[in-house]
């Protein structure tokens, strides 16, 4: 005679709700800090917002897109760095397809790192190897987005932004790289834990230091190319809806545009960082109706159109995972 295991229990239904209904209120509150909040900060309706916008062609939207999915490519060598043996056509698959997840719920770069984490493994990628990318690969897209305000601090000065800023900046990177010696050294850990756990943390450890030390070049020189790309994809979008910036301004806005994303009271930031943007460039002189057109339409390329590219990405692989 024969028993079988009682089935394993799963997450209580109220936690279920609520990670529900925290999606939901996280979604309304992006919406509303877009429709209601940009116009109040730029002091512009969505008239005349919708009047600039329309002024953008078809043959510049093309370029437009072109010049997001160059960047988009770039990215690709962030993660085949971070993870020796992936394809760069299988690093674009995993960026879309995490970055789909990130972009629909609150905190979604843990439901996003369970996306690439599937799709990887079906490719013949161990748990540790997958482990070690995102550990490395996270803290090298951090790490770019923190420099940036750097970058535009030491171009602008410490006016345009204020101290505050200036010393968060500074807080945050400093942090970030005190995070990067303990995720690839990991000894205080693998000293508390024992048996299996260890030497989990001990293996990972040295993979870590290993990725680290083999791909910092080509990781790095991704994540370079990438935010180049990035800059020049947020000034072309100003420029066809006729907003004229500098290059420090224009620094200082995709700083403040990219820090932003890290929000996450919102997915992917969404809302506060067009608002942050806006009111960055209103502060500048810029004149406000073109400034919010460029800066929403920035935000179609790097946040919704990742949506359906990430989903096209996910059924692709579920398609060839289907037929292998």
């Amino acid at each position: 005679m024969t028993t079988t295991a009682p089935a394993r229990p799963g997450p209580p239904r109220w936690r279920t709700w609520l990670r529900l209904g925290a999606s939901v209120a996280s979604l309304a509150l992006a919406v509303w800090l877009v429709v209601a909040m940009v116009p109040t900060v730029s002091g512009v309706d969505w008239a005349s917002i919708g009047a600039q916008m329309s002024d953008v062609g078809p043959v510049a939207l093309l370029g437009l897109t072109a010049l997001w999915l160059a960047g988009l490519w770039a990215y690709t060598y962030v993660l085949t760095g971070s993870m020796p043996g992936l394809r760069n056509t299988q690093a674009f698959s995993l960026n879309a397809a995490g970055s789909a997840v990130s972009n629909l719920i609150p905190f979604g770069g843990a439901a996003g790192v369970a996306v690439t984490a599937v799709m990887a493994a079906s490719w013949g990628h161990s748990v540790r190897a997958i482990t070690t990318s995102t550990i490395v690969s996270g803290l090298w897209n951090a790490l770019g987005r923190v420099a940036l305000p750097l970058v535009a601090l030491a171009i602008q000065g410490a006016a345009v932004f204020g101290q505050g800023v200036l010393a968060a900046t500074l807080g945050t990177a400093a942090a970030l790289a005190a995070v990067v010696i303990g995720l690839t050294r990991l000894r205080w850990l693998s000293g508390v834990l024992r048996g299996r756990a260890r030497r989990f943390v001990v293996r990972l450890r040295r993979q870590n230091a290993a990725v680290v030390r083999n791909g910092w070049s080509k990781m790095t020189l991704g994540m370079v190319a990438y935010l180049l790309l990035q800059a020049l994809l947020m000034w072309c979008c100003l420029a066809v809806t006729g907003t004229e910036l500098s290059l420090p301004a224009l620094i200082a806005a995709f700083a403040v545009s990219r820090l932003l994303t890290l929000a996450v009271i919102t997915p992917g930031g969404f809302g506060v960082s067009e608002n942050g943007t806006i009111a960055l460039l209103v502060a500048l002189g810029t004149p406000a109706a073109p400034a919010v057109a460029g800066v929403l339409l920035f935000a179609v390329f790097t946040f919704l159109a990742e949506i359906p590219l990430g989903g096209a990405a996910w059924l692709n692989w579920s398609v060839r995972r289907a037929r292998t």
